[in-house]
């Protein structure tokens, strides 16, 4: 496999375990949600709070669909998986990885949403986002790596046997 892209809630561990897995497998080390913001000139939570969650999503699919990377992690934004055309596109270039997380250890994790840059609908709380995007991950996921107790060393090792 040519890639390794890492899905997975905000907190889940993709940036951390990705630039880990990049050093051991040799492999660069791409951020979407930094290509993102360096295509926009502007930070994430700027982005969603000028365009709205749709005009962000939009701007996530477009960059997320015309990576042309190889040999390269990927670690991507929480809300990727919203993106069909970029998910689609991402399966092809690579393997997708699932970084699983309990909803326990996520609120241990995250801080402030607002200010990570995530995707919340009127309305919803960190609960309602979890279980709305749980199926999404397991659709597009090829491997689901559990996390919770899990070391960032741990974790890369686990990914490093289930690939080669």
């Amino acid at each position: 496999m040519d890639n390794i892209v890492l899905i997975g809630m905000p907190g889940a561990g993709k940036s951390t375990v990705g630039v880990v897995l990049a050093k051991r497998l040799g492999y660069q080390f791409a951020d979407s949600d930094l290509m993102i913001q360096e295509r926009e000139g502007r930070l994430l939570h700027e982005i969603i709070e000028q365009e709205g969650d749709s005009g962000f999503l939009a701007i996530e699919n477009d960059v997320n669909r015309s990576l042309q990377l190889e040999q390269t992690v990927i670690a991507t934004g929480g809300s990727a998986v919203y993106g069909r055309e970029a998910m689609e596109h991402l399966r092809a270039i690579g393997t997708v990885i699932y970084l699983k997380i309990s909803y326990e250890e996520l609120k241990k994790r995250l801080g402030n949403l607002k200010g990570r840059g995530v995707v919340l609908k009127e309305g919803q709380d960190l609960k309602d986002l979890y279980e709305e995007r749980i199926p999404l991950y397991e659709k597009y996921a090829d491997i689901v790596i559990d996390q919770d107790g899990r070391t960032i060393e741990e974790t890369s090792r686990l990914i490093m046997e289930k690939i080669s």
